[in-house]
């Protein structure tokens, strides 16, 4: 990629965004961060990131209200926005999809590897990243099973090499 693509993280709890936020830069990601919806919205005017991360439950404007504003602001209404939350009830997904959102995750149902697998979905820079849901081995280069310690440890069956 020619320049680095722009994420705008919208995160409350500074320890977590802080931990996003290192791991989006060390995938070569330029990240801004705000913690409020108040700030997120002024933040994509200016910054014009590539991509929201966007939690749910925040000081000032929710989430779901902050993707609402942004798809309705001819200035924003592309930006693609994840969602990250802590909401899994069958009617915040429909919400969120409704308004517009492009992904939607579950805090607890998901590692940082995933996050920036989706990321990297959305962003059209999947090729080196496998989807869940989406069968991709046979274009999964051999350098991306290095990244298996990204992730929650997954037991894989060993079988003995033999010489016969």
């Amino acid at each position: 990629m020619d320049r680095k693509a722009k994420i705008l993280l919208v995160e409350d709890d500074i320890g977590l965004a802080s931990v996003y936020k290192a791991r989006l830069e060390a995938e070569g990601f330029s990240v801004e961060h705000c913690n409020d919806g108040e700030s997120a919205l002024s933040t994509a005017v200016k910054f014009r990131p590539d991509l929201i991360i966007l939690d749910v439950m925040m000081p000032k404007i929710s989430g779901f209200d902050v993707l609402d504003i942004l798809h309705n602001t001819p200035e924003t209404m592309n930006i693609k926005v994840i969602m990250l939350t802590a909401l899994s009830q069958p009617n915040d997904v429909e919400k969120a999809k409704n308004l517009g959102a492009d992904d939607y995750l579950v805090k607890s149902q998901v590692v940082i590897a995933d996050v920036i697998e989706r990321i990297k979905h959305q962003l059209g820079m999947s090729g080196d990243v496998q989807k869940h849901d989406e069968p991709m081995a046979a274009e999964k280069p051999p350098e991306a099973e290095a990244k298996v310690e990204d992730s929650e440890p997954v037991a894989k069956p060993t079988e003995p090499k033999t010489t016969e």
